[in-house]
Parts: C-alpha cells; structure tokens; sequence
C-alpha cells in the first residue's frame, strides 16, 4: 500500500497537477489556442518555480524531500509562491491575459495566503488543497465534468495519509480551502 501511496503522491503532486490544469485553463479563458501560453505561465509561476526552489533547497539539504513535512520549516516555501505567482500575474495583467486565467492566478494566491496564514498554527495539506483548487477551477472555466476530477483529489488525500505525512482532517481542510477559494473568485 505504501509503494502505490508514493506512486499517487508523486504523480499528483502539485507541480504536475498545475501543469496540466493550467494549461487547459488557459485554453479554456482564451477559448482558443492563444491560451496555452498563458496557461504555461501559470503553471511556470504556481508550479514549477516552486518545485524547483524546494529541490534546490533540498539538495542543499536544508531539507529531506520535496514534501517539507515538518510546518515549521514551511514559510520559506510560502513566501517563495506567493512571489512567482504575483510575478506571473502582473505579467499577465500586462500582456492582457484573458480574464479567466488571471482570476485563476489570483485564487492561487489567494489560496497560498490562506495556507500560509492556517500553516503557521496547524499542518494543513498543499497537495490536496492544490488538487481540489485544479479540480473547482476546470470546473467552472470549462465544465462541470470536470468536477469527476475529485477522484484524483480524494487519491491524493488518500495517499497523503497512507504516507503518514498528514491526518485525514488536514487533507480534508486542504481540499476544502481549495475548492472554497478557487469557486469564490471565479463566481465572484
């Protein structure tokens, strides 16, 4: 069980998740081609610049792996987001993005905040808050089909909890401020 748990928690890790869900929704506010760029930039700014500061810090070895269970040692990570998304989205605001994506980027951030603010006081889960985020926003930039996308979601909370790195009720947090957050500033 443990080895399909790291194989699920690996796959879906946010990094992977951001790529191919930012991608598809910037095809989706774009309506067109035109989006991919765009939904390539999210997912540079939301996903794959932090993944790649926590593997250049773990192989620095300030920490074990990309997972940073320990809270405390969290913040850095955090920090490191909300700036690369921010980035991301006054560039975007600036090349006039289509607004589907931009609002996508400022739940992320949103999102991130919440995080952070929950992080400093109890544990609560990035990778299933980040899955459930994916999940709500295909959901409403594309179609409600996409809310079959939660069994992706309730795999990775499975998997965070198989690997002992978090309680059932901090994944359920997760994937509800994900959700939460992400439909609040698309139905906004």
């Amino acid at each position: 069980m443990t080895t399909n748990a790291r194989i699920v928690t690996d796959v879906l890790q946010p990094r992977n998740v951001l790529l191919v869900g930012m991608l598809a929704i910037g095809l989706a506010a774009a309506g067109d081609w035109t989006g991919l760029p765009w939904g390539l930039l999210a997912a540079l700014c939301a996903g794959l610049i932090p993944a790649g500061y926590i593997e250049w810090e773990r192989r620095r070895g300030t920490w074990d792996d990309r997972h940073v269970v320990d809270r405390t040692k969290r913040a850095p990570i955090f920090f490191v987001i909300l700036g690369s998304i921010g980035t991301g989205s006054v560039i975007m605001l600036l090349g006039n993005a289509p607004t589907g994506i931009v609002v996508t980027m400022l739940a992320l951030w949103a999102m991130t905040v919440l995080l952070l603010a929950i992080n400093t006081v109890w544990k609560i889960s990035v990778d299933a808050a980040v899955a459930s985020a994916v999940v709500a926003l295909l959901a409403v930039v594309h179609s409600p089909w996409w809310l079959l996308g939660y069994a992706m979601t309730t795999a990775v909370c499975w998997s965070r909890v198989a690997l002992n790195h978090h309680t059932p009720a901090q994944t359920i947090a997760g994937a509800t401020l994900g959700a939460a957050t992400a439909t609040a500033f698309l139905f906004a």
